[in-house]
């Protein structure tokens, strides 16, 4: 699960520096979230012990990335401005394009950031991602040790 958080993290740099495809802040708070899911996967690798309550801390923050990726189709892609949303708070609030610009620095609107891939909206395919996590995590929640 860690190791899907990472590939989505290294697609999305490529496509922003390979391909110009400019995050807003909706895009910048899902790299967010797959930074903390991959956090909490190698706790959870760290200390088995406590796996399942990893796995439902991810959970949450899945369910998290399926809302934002919900939000910036349904309502961000639409509107010309991300300013002063959630998202664009949160990412201030942490200092986040301050503390590693290449990573998290907002440079296109939600209306500029609304790009597809393979017929796909980009968002779409972190959502799935998102949903596939949250399914994993349930796994993990069910099984035995």
């Amino acid at each position: 699960m860690g190791g899907a958080c990472i590939a989505a993290l290294a697609g999305a740099l490529v496509a922003q520096y390979v391909y110009d495809m400019r995050p807003c802040p909706w895009c910048i708070l899902q790299r967010v979230i797959y930074i903390l899911i991959a956090l909490l996967c190698l706790l959870a690798a760290a200390a088995p012990a406590l796996r399942k309550a990893f796995a439902a801390v991810v959970l949450v923050f899945a369910g998290l990335g399926v809302a934002s990726a919900v939000y910036q189709h349904v309502i961000a892609a639409k509107q010309f401005s991300c300013n002063l949303t959630l998202a664009d708070k949160i990412i201030t609030a942490l200092g986040l394009e301050t503390l590693m610009p290449a990573l998290f620095q907002v440079t296109a609107s939600c209306a500029e950031a609304a790009v597809s891939m393979l017929g796909v909206p980009f968002e779409y395919w972190s959502l799935a991602l998102f949903v596939l996590l949250a399914a994993a995590a349930l796994f993990v929640l069910k099984a035995g040790r």
